[in-house]
């Protein structure tokens, strides 16, 4: 048996973990969870990130030193996906080592995460059944959701950093000098401006705003976010007109943001957070752009949609009591030719 009791100071939040061999007592959902982030009017509005500390060199950052962190993530998280693309894009897979969460949630009384992918239940390196122990362990108050990416010093056990908004740029910038030999720029200086400007129109109105949709409490929440998401894509489409990436010939950190929700589209979004105007399929040029992507090497290969599938429809969608998990749509349908190269060869 294995339990974990941790208390803020003044004795009124505790937090019990208790393992009981294979089983779990399930006291919230996931979506129970999230109504802590709707507000009043129904709308959904995620929580903030309580540990961004920057990488770099000086008082207040973090050192960058190889072997010193370990990334924390689940391959159903679009945040977390998109910081392993990046690790592997750049070459930081023996900078930086990796710790896997199972797709499906514990049965706890929180919004954790857990190790039970691992032998024993436990993360080989950090030795924890739950994320959520490197964040008490950095801050025994904590009270938002334990989630990934997160990213943990194995000098302390404790989380530094979970600001997935940042974490990639800090991969691209400050830990420049441990990119493999022929590396992507994904953050160019001359193109960083322009970058910042449309990351931040992705994240509001497509990687968020399909949550948006998806956690509304409310109809006009719903149809605002739901009409968001579909004009940004709309958009996008008539952007991917004349271009195999959205900054040109190079793929970049936008274009990685965008890959994590495209992903995620049809086999999760699409029924479960009722974005359904649409399917990524049915877009001539997002699709083939998205399988353009998914056929580069750090892409598909790290994009896991039994996992996916497994998270979306059984721990957001409360209404499937009996826990099953669709099929399709067939993922053979990503490995079908792109045609985006004509762009390159112009």
């Amino acid at each position: 048996m294995y339990r974990q009791e941790a208390s803020d100071k003044s004795g009124k939040n505790r937090i019990r973990q208790r393992r009981k061999g294979k089983g779990f007592m399930r006291e919230n959902t996931s979506t129970e969870w999230v109504n802590k982030e709707v507000d009043s009017e129904g709308n959904f509005n995620r929580q903030k990130n309580q540990f961004e500390t920057p990488f770099g060199e000086g008082e207040g950052k973090l050192p960058v030193e190889p072997g010193r962190y370990r990334l924390l993530w689940a391959p159903v998280c679009p945040w977390a996906h998109r910081s392993i693309i990046v690790r592997k894009l750049l070459g930081l897979e023996d900078v930086i080592s990796v710790g896997k969460a199972d797709p499906k949630r514990p049965n706890v009384s929180r919004s954790d995460w857990a190790f039970t992918l691992d032998e024993g239940d436990v993360d080989p390196v950090l030795g924890i059944h739950y994320i959520s122990e490197v964040y008490l362990n950095a801050d025994p108050d904590y009270q938002g959701r334990f989630t990934v990416p997160a990213l943990v010093d194995l000098k302390t056990k404790k989380v530094v950093n979970n600001d997935y908004f940042h974490l990639t740029l800090y991969f691209e910038t400050a830990w420049k000098k441990y990119h493999k030999p022929g590396a992507p720029d994904l953050y160019p200086e001359e193109l960083r401006e322009e970058i910042d400007a449309l990351n931040d129109i992705i994240f509001r109105e497509v990687n968020n705003g399909v949550y948006k949709a998806g956690f509304a409490r409310n109809q006009e929440a719903y149809e605002e976010a739901y009409y968001m998401v579909f004009n940004r894509l709309d958009w996008l489409e008539e952007r991917l007109a004349d271009r195999r990436y959205l900054f040109g010939d190079k793929i970049t950190e936008s274009d990685v943001r965008l890959y994590v929700t495209l992903a995620r589209f049809d086999v999760a979004y699409h029924n479960i957070f009722r974005v359904n105007k649409k399917r990524l399929r049915d877009y001539d040029n997002l699709w083939a752009y998205a399988r353009d992507l998914y056929q580069t090497p750090g892409f598909g290969d790290t994009t896991d949609f039994a996992a996916i599938k497994k998270h979306y429809h059984i721990d957001c969608n409360p209404g499937n009591i009996h826990q099953i998990i669709v099929k399709g749509p067939d993922e053979e349908a990503w490995l079908l030719p792109h045609g985006r190269e004509k762009f390159s060869e112009k």
